[in-house]
């Protein structure tokens, strides 16, 4: 279980060099700008979850795909349920590269969006550390379907945090074609929106109406079963849900602190309060499924509340925004309590992956990790 450890380690320490600043609400960042070091892990990531073998509780469900959609020709990938997941093994069977090519495309996909995300935070290596023990080893190496769409999904939010409401809509839409569930965050667009408020809401409504008839109208019956009605419960939902809803009572209970834009405000708002809904629905007799499939898409809000914790209430007071005085907000403690804030954080996630490797109840299909170029 070496692997993980250093896939964590990596970003851990690097996070505690980095200085703990004030997020600046109003900062953009050149996306299409990667520093070596962020080029490096994006390339560590890609090699590490596409050339994976026997790893993932999955596994043998997307052999299944792959030989399904390497029988297929083209035509045939688009009458299916989650076309864009197909359209990557099909390209995979085209050269003959199994089902690590479609891992391989799928890792390219999903640390895209992850490293794009984690760039935009005010401690972007802290963030990469937070994502690695669930998001990353978990749902990157075992979810693939759901991983790519959360790829896009955070690729988006790194657009959404920019303004750019139509590239977030784009990304979630490619998502729902990887797994149709990503759908129901098209939403959020319209909602977290302070400009054009009635014009958002009409041509995010319509993007959801062709998506909808497009990829979910066939299979409503079918996905109501499935994740409301069946008598199933997901395993360990309630402890991912409760560690969304962690950070998101930071957010809620200190909102002033973390000095957002207005649509930042309200775009994190709306994830808080989905996160600190979805352990509640859990007590209901059904549903578990549904809330833990939506309970990975709320996993941004860890990365997000987490990688501002150090600057929130541990930066050198000379970092203080002149907002904060306005709003009548004490001083930060000081430096020490921003590297004593960043190691409580880490120690708190080395505890979960810990946790997770040597107790989880199904860390088994994840260790030991091997790697194909090695087997």
């Amino acid at each position: 279980m070496w692997p993980y450890w250093v896939m964590f380690l990596a970003p851990a320490l690097a996070a505690t060099g980095s200085k703990a600043t004030r997020p600046n609400p109003t900062a953009t960042l050149a996306l299409s700008r990667w520093p070596a070091g962020w080029i490096l892990s994006w390339l560590s990531l890609v090699l590490l979850i596409g050339f994976r073998d026997r790893v993932g509780g999955d596994w043998k469900a997307y052999l299944g795909y792959y030989v399904k959609a390497s029988e297929m020709d083209f035509n045939d990938l688009l009458q299916q349920p989650d076309p864009g997941f197909y359209l990557l093994n099909w390209l995979s069977a085209q050269v003959d590269l199994g089902v690590y090519g479609t891992n391989l495309l799928g890792g390219i996909i999903f640390a895209y969006g992850l490293l794009t995300f984690c760039r935009v935070q005010p401690q972007p290596w802290l963030a990469l550390a937070v994502a690695v023990p669930y998001l990353v080893i978990v749902v990157g190496m075992g979810y693939s379907r759901q991983a790519i769409a959360l790829g896009l999904e955070m690729l988006g939010l790194a657009y959404l945090g920019n303004e750019s409401k139509l590239k977030f809509a784009i990304c979630i839409g490619l998502g729902t074609t990887f797994h149709k569930t990503a759908l129901a965050l098209l939403p959020i667009a319209a909602l977290s929106t302070t400009r054009n408020r009635l014009w958002t809401i009409i041509w995010v409504s319509l993007i959801g109406v062709v998506l909808y008839a497009s990829f979910l109208e066939k299979n409503v019956e079918s996905l109501y079963t499935n994740y409301i009605t069946a008598d199933m419960q997901s395993r360990g939902a309630l402890v991912r849900s409760l560690m969304n809803a962690i950070p998101a009572f930071i957010l809620v209970l200190w909102r002033k602190r973390f000095i957002l834009s207005p649509s930042q405000g309200r775009l994190w708002t709306i994830f808080a309060i989905i996160s600190l809904f979805l352990p509640a629905v859990l007590l209901a007799p059904s549903g578990g499924t549904a809330v833990d499939r939506m309970a990975l898409y709320m996993l941004p809000i860890q990365l997000f509340v987490f990688s501002r914790l150090p600057g929130v209430f541990g930066a050198q007071p000379k970092l203080r925004p002149a907002a904060m005085l306005q709003a009548g907000v004490r001083d930060p403690v000081s430096g020490n309590a921003a590297r004593q804030l960043r190691m409580a954080i880490l120690l708190y996630y080395s505890a979960v992956l810990f946790v997770w490797l040597n107790f989880g109840d199904y860390s088994t299909y994840w260790v030991p990790y091997r790697f194909l170029p090695f087997e």
